[in-house]
């Protein structure tokens, strides 16, 4: 009886908050631009599907599958007022490359309730998540499927080939709570490993292990508090890292009317997290760490003397000020080095310069590596005016190479594609998206990863601007 009570009880208070959130929202009103719904952010405003597409260069004959990127893009204008980048509707866009050959560019709404009343359509099958179901963030291949995921919400989303909506699916009905927007694959096992988290469940945080034919098979609960916004994770040998960081939910935010309700809070302790795999919440070995934001990990491993090394791009600050985006002042690309013993995290600069979105090799998750690949952030204001090069980190020389794709060309994150037969862990293609904000296109560019600063391989160019996204991945052909 006391569980019902309780259910019923925050359930109760769940819907008197929203209705004070809803009512101030719709009470919000500004004549300021938004900053991520104009200039280079402005959203597309309809679907295309292009098949004469120009190539430059020579795409790789071995190169057989979909680049795949998703980002925000509301289907219907939003409040500008109450509005956050990390809101949008979920649009992907895609190149299918075959032959040599790019077959065809298309962009796809992830067809929430919203977007499919937006476009005069019936809802899209599969289970919701009745406060949030719009997915917006990453998009994996796991189990022969295409996924497309968001963290604190809405269920993971099948998407065919074409990169339409299949149904809203938490892995058959075997996800009991929400899901992650970085889930880690692990190169030896095949399963995937996320840290998941829902916004009105404060006290707790979840491990969730999704098998290699796609069924959950741990869904893990983690005690927490202030409820904390957990963007990523990674995998080692023995371990699972859990980033609590001093971002946490916002009931002020939240009942202000603003969308995004997560601020930073000076009064949670930053901390790392080293769950053994099959732990429970009692067995995390917790690390404090000085205070600062980390949304992505490049990698991770343990050293022979039982320390775990962990590579990070990590903010000074988050949402400190802006209720409109990341609002951060310094991002350098650090080493931590998580010493189980002292319960310390140590913390060493790689580079200053800021810089955002690092990738390895990832047949190398949870190993040692050499290298890491990061877009950098040098600009003010740096995710509304971004940065015209790309890093390539060698860790273990200490040196960094830079791509610089010229004035106005602004490269989003890059994925790391191993050659067929590769023999060296930079033995491989590097592609993402850059926009030319001279002529409002956009490239897929493919770099040759070991000749890093040399010309592109190859430029597919898609004849519109494809606005600024969050993460995407190589899916090869089944």
């Amino acid at each position: 009886m006391a569980s019902q009570i309780e259910t019923i009880i925050r359930s109760t208070v769940t819907k008197a908050v929203q209705t004070v959130a809803d009512f101030n929202r719709d009470r919000m009103k500004t004549n300021d631009a938004h900053p991520y719904l104009t200039g280079i952010h402005e959203p597309m405003k309809a679907e295309r599907t292009i098949t004469d597409l120009k190539v430059t260069g020579t795409i790789p004959a071995d190169l057989d599958g979909r680049y795949v990127r998703i980002g925000p893009n509301p289907a219907t204008p939003p409040n500008a007022a109450s509005y956050h980048w990390f809101l949008g509707d979920g649009m992907i866009h895609g190149v299918r490359l075959k032959n040599g050959k790019a077959a065809w560019y298309r962009n796809r709404w992830i067809r929430s309730r919203a977007v499919s009343k937006a476009l005069g359509e019936p809802d899209a099958a599969g289970p919701r998540n009745p406060a949030f179901d719009t997915v917006n963030t990453n998009i994996v291949p796991h189990a022969g499927q295409t996924w497309a995921v968001v963290e604190a919400g809405g269920f993971p989303v099948r998407v065919t080939e074409e990169l339409e909506t299949i149904a809203h699916d938490p892995f058959g009905g075997s996800l009991k709570g929400s899901f992650s927007a970085h889930p880690h694959l692990d190169p030896d096992t095949g399963e995937m490993h996320a840290i998941c988290y829902e916004g009105p469940t404060l006290d707790t945080i979840r491990h969730v292990v999704v098998d290699k034919t796609g069924r959950v098979r741990r869904e893990e609960p983690i005690k927490v508090q202030h409820g904390p916004m957990i963007h990523d994770c990674m995998i080692t040998k023995s371990y699972v890292i859990i980033l609590d960081m001093p971002v946490t939910f916002s009931m002020k935010r939240l009942l202000s009317g603003y969308g995004f309700p997560y601020a930073w809070n000076p009064d949670h302790k930053a901390r790392v997290g080293l769950l053994p795999r099959e732990g429970k919440s009692d067995d995390v070995i917790w690390c404090d760490v000085d205070p600062c934001y980390v949304f992505h990990p490049a990698n991770g491993y343990e050293t022979p003397d039982g320390k775990v090394v962990l590579d990070v791009c990590a903010h000074d600050s988050m949402f400190a000020e802006s209720t409109k985006g990341p609002d951060s002042h310094s991002v350098p690309f650090e080493r931590w080095t998580i010493d189980p013993k002292a319960k310390r995290v140590a913390r060493k600069v790689i580079d200053q310069e800021s810089q955002e979105f690092p990738r390895p090799n990832e047949a190398l998750i949870g190993k040692p590596y050499r290298y890491a690949y990061t877009v950098s952030l040098a600009n003010e204001g740096a995710f509304v005016n971004p940065a015209t090069r790309l890093f390539k980190h060698d860790l273990e020389r200490g040196t960094r190479h830079v791509h610089d794709f010229g004035q106005g060309r602004v490269p989003g994150e890059f994925v790391f594609v191993a050659k067929a037969n590769a023999k060296a862990e930079d033995d491989g293609w590097l592609m993402g998206y850059v926009i030319d904000t001279t002529n409002e296109t956009t490239d897929l560019v493919i770099l040759d990863a070991a000749n890093f600063e040399a010309a592109p391989q190859a430029r597919v160019t898609i004849p519109h601007r494809i606005p600024p996204g969050f993460h995407g991945n190589w899916m090869p052909a089944t």
